[in-house]
């Protein structure tokens, strides 16, 4: 049985990223709103195959927390590819820092840069990530869409603590602006690199914004306790 609800679900949710991706490819001519629209539409679809599929739910906690007027970025824990489509449920069409290679995978690849989302090398130092921080203060500062970078750098079990990567502290300082951390648990529902996926309670919990001011230090050991505890 765990078999067979597994195999449904992780079919039903390939298909419809897939069908999704092949939707938006018109909309690369057509206004931005198109293609955001289209995201939050397969956000709510993965959160319905969740409930229908997996009998698992998914809780925002913590809305209130999300400013309104001022401006922020948010560091979120990263355990699974779901938080990446949920997002899109309760955030205006937000703009992850992601991997740079997502960018070469066609179709999809398109997709995500008409989306603005901005991509590093990990682990390097080029070029392209010397322009990096410019062009994630700009999205910060200067754009509608909320920015989500995952400072763990990759998806990691829930649980696990790994360090953060100092990047996201160098944005901190240099942004001048309010972090919203996310802690979830995603990862015991939908784990990476496994087929299986179970039932259970998606928490993404908005924690208090982190004011801006705080030293590179002391913005990391807050950042860390707020993800981990």
């Amino acid at each position: 049985m765990k078999f067979i609800r597994a195999l449904i679900f992780n079919f039903s949710t390939y298909c419809g990223s897939f069908f999704s991706t092949l939707i938006a490819l018109p909309t690369l001519i057509m206004p931005k709103q198109a293609i955001e629209w289209l995201t939050r539409i397969l956000g709510f679809y993965i959160i319905f195959c969740l409930r229908f599929f997996l009998s698992s739910k998914v809780n925002f906690i913590g809305l209130e927390n999300i400013p309104k007027e001022k401006k922020f970025f948010i560091a979120s824990a990263h355990q699974s590819i779901c938080e990446t489509f949920i997002f899109n449920c309760v955030l205006n069409a937000p703009i992850f820092i992601v991997k740079d290679e997502l960018f070469k995978i066609p179709f999809y690849g398109w997709c995500i840069k008409k989306l603005g989302f901005i991509g590093i090398k990990r682990n390097k130092i080029t070029k392209d990530n010397l322009g990096f921080m410019d062009e994630t203060l700009d999205a910060i500062n200067n754009k509608k869409n909320p920015v989500i970078i995952f400072p763990q750098g990759t998806r990691v079990k829930n649980n696990e603590k790994v360090p953060l990567k100092k990047g996201v502290g160098k944005i901190y300082t240099s942004a001048n602006v309010l972090c919203i951390p996310v802690k979830l648990n995603s990862g015991d529902i939908w784990p990476k690199d496994s087929f299986f996926r179970y039932p259970g309670e998606i928490n993404i919990e908005f924690k208090n914004p982190i004011e801006p001011g705080l030293s590179h230090e002391e913005f990391m050991q807050k950042l860390e306790n707020e993800i981990y505890n």
